[in-house]
């Protein structure tokens, strides 16, 4: 009994352990993005960093770090790529457990399961030679690389994330809900629409904010696809720039200590934060609906 003892302790204290150096590297990844971004803004206002959108810190003598556009363009690829991913999402996770027949289950998941695995640069490179060229067809564009197939590639990168948390939230709906729908005359599909995906809204939520997390932080699709012009885009025709782009680009080759090299430690800590409200308020939605017995 002793022994069982020890061994229960142990473990709880181990995992305990691995819970608070998780959230320590957080703090410690947080605290050195606030670090350097503040050391940024003792030579620029927060106010032209924010306010402008014109982004040229080789320029001689005047050199500029507005943010403006590459936020609008990070918030424009990932709000087209969620309007394309969560209905496609929601509703294959809805197929996969409420109506495809075991066989027919046991090739998608796989398939699915696959689909994450494949390295973002060879998304990219698909966006590039397959999907730029029909985009640029269709609407008559000199090229596809724009905002439009950036959205693409990260809605079909998203999937994955959405579709398997998805199915796990609407599995989790107790059968006893369907069944008294059914004893009420309601068929599949009209119980699927009125009950079961109301009763698992905390799950669905928490799908689309992780599939949100995964492309707000892509790198390198976004930065092969999009043509990387660094302007204020007027539509999903237009090249965009993002922000995880724009670092990747540059933190290579910037000289260590400068303003410029501070500057981007500014946009990491930028990107952190949306990324943490994002959480923040997607846990405050689920934990309402949760409360609410959903």
């Amino acid at each position: 009994m002793k022994r069982r003892t020890f061994w229960d302790r142990f473990y709880h204290r181990l995992f305990a352990l691995a819970a608070g150096l998780c959230v320590l590297v957080l703090l410690g990844i947080f605290g050195m993005l606030l670090f350097n971004g503040f050391r940024f803004f003792e030579s620029v206002s927060l106010w032209s960093f924010l306010g402008s959108s014109n982004w040229n810190p080789s320029a001689w003598g005047k050199a500029t770090y507005g943010i403006g556009a590459m936020l609008w363009s990070t918030l424009l690829v990932s709000l087209g790529a969620m309007v394309l991913a969560v209905p496609l999402g929601i509703g294959t996770a809805a197929y996969l457990s409420e109506v495809a027949p075991g066989r027919v289950r046991d090739w998608i998941k796989p398939a699915i399961e696959l689909l994450a695995a494949v390295p973002s640069v060879v998304v990219g490179f698909i966006g590039i030679v397959v999907i730029a060229p029909i985009i640029s067809w269709i609407f008559g564009l000199s090229n596809g690389l724009n905002a439009l197939n950036g959205s693409i590639l990260l809605a079909v990168m998203a999937l994955p994330t959405i579709i398997s948390v998805a199915e796990e939230a609407i599995r989790s709906v107790p059968n006893t809900y369907k069944e008294g729908a059914y004893a009420l005359g309601a068929n599949s599909w009209t119980t699927l629409i009125t009950v079961t995906l109301p009763a698992c809204t905390s799950g669905l939520i928490a799908a689309t904010m992780l599939g949100m997390g995964r492309v707000i932080g892509e790198t390198m699709t976004v930065l092969m696809a999009t043509g990387n012009a660094n302007a204020m885009p007027h539509g999903f025709f237009d090249p965009v720039r993002t922000i995880t782009a724009t670092v990747a680009i540059e933190m290579g080759e910037v000289p260590y200590g400068t303003t410029h090299f501070y500057g981007l430690y500014a946009l990491g800590a930028i990107l952190f934060i949306i990324t943490l409200i994002i959480n923040l308020l997607a846990e405050g939605i689920a934990a309402k609906f949760r409360k609410q017995g959903r």
